[in-house]
């Protein structure tokens, strides 16, 4: 089969596409036909000498992936169209970017009625990761007004943007790329990175935001909790910006806000599934658009991801017919 591989080699990280033979996927009972897959963040961090994602070597990316059952395994029979994400995909375990994947029946979702392979991938990971931010900030009683989401040009935080709309909250979108494109998702307005950061010296800032979606962390989480209304929250995914947080808790014992750590990664799988029941209904995106690219084209993109180059999501065109 064929496969985007990273290779340790000495220092540095060999990447292309080879073949893989059968009997180098790893462990796991349902063997899938891989259809699509997508890029994320991560997954670009698995194929550098530094990004300290990668636990075996050689290892085939791929966080996420979503295709059809080849022998059944658990409570899956061959044909079944399902996905899988998250766990040890695409860090300990082989993942996405293969032609075939062989996982444990505990990784797998059932592919939801109305969700094609290609519109799983296009929501994939990222859009899962949205998709439980908005419901943990839902969840925590939301207070009206403006969501904040900050990275939002990025594959979670456009996918926040699209599903937060959608569901009639304002949105106000952090970004240093294109505003018409993310009001074209439903922001109703585009702020600066340095904006939403505020001014760190202060313990603090006026009271802008309801809520927000964090993908950034570091100064940029820091400046969200300083500017939270009373009883706001933030939803917590991401550390592109640091993973260090310089804050006081004076916006937790005087506004009484929350910190709302989000987890796409080992949440247990009933969650997982019934989450993505949702992302095929009333978490659905309005807008499942994504960059389409094949195997060969992976390293120009994942190299783009790690430069901030990277707008939007962006699905593998693996084995689809």
């Amino acid at each position: 089969m064929r496969a985007f591989i990273a290779e340790q080699a000495g220092d540095d990280v060999s990447r292309g596409v080879r073949e893989l033979s059968a009997d180098e996927l790893g462990e796991g009972d349902v063997l899938i036909r891989i259809e699509w897959s997508s890029v994320n963040y991560k997954d670009a961090l698995a194929t550098i000498p530094k990004g300290q994602v990668a636990r075996i070597s050689p290892l085939v990316p791929g966080i996420d992936l979503a295709g059809v059952v080849e022998e059944a395994g658990g409570e899956f029979s061959a044909g079944d169209a399902v996905l899988a994400h998250g766990y040890d995909l695409g860090v300990a375990h082989h993942g996405g970017y293969a032609e075939y994947a062989r996982v444990p029946a505990d990784w797998v979702v059932p592919l939801p009625d109305g969700l094609s392979a290609r519109d799983a991938m296009a929501i994939g990971t990222a859009g899962y990761t949205a998709a439980r931010s908005v419901v943990a900030l839902e969840e925590s009683g939301l207070p009206s007004g403006p969501v904040l989401v900050t990275g939002a040009s990025g594959g979670v935080g456009s996918v926040a943007v699209d599903i937060l709309a959608t569901r009639g909250h304002e949105v106000v979108a952090s970004s240093g790329k294109d505003p018409a494109w993310l009001e074209g998702l439903g922001a109703s307005s585009v702020i600066s990175r340095e904006e939403a950061a505020g001014d760190g010296s202060r313990p603090l800032e006026k009271s802008r935001w309801a809520g927000a979606v964090d993908c950034v962390g570091g100064d940029t989480l820091a400046g969200v909790l300083r500017g939270l209304r009373y009883g706001g929250a933030v939803a917590a995914s991401g550390n592109t910006g640091g993973v260090k947080l310089s804050a006081t808790v004076l916006p937790f014992i005087l506004r009484g806000v929350s910190l709302l750590g989000i987890d796409s990664v080992q949440n247990p799988i009933a969650e997982r599934r019934a989450l993505w029941q949702r992302l095929a209904d009333d978490l659905r995106p309005r807008r499942l658009e994504a960059r389409e690219v094949g195997l060969d084209q992976l390293e120009g993109v994942l190299d783009a991801l790690l430069q901030g180059a990277a707008q939007g999501r962006t699905v593998v065109r693996v084995g689809a017919s």
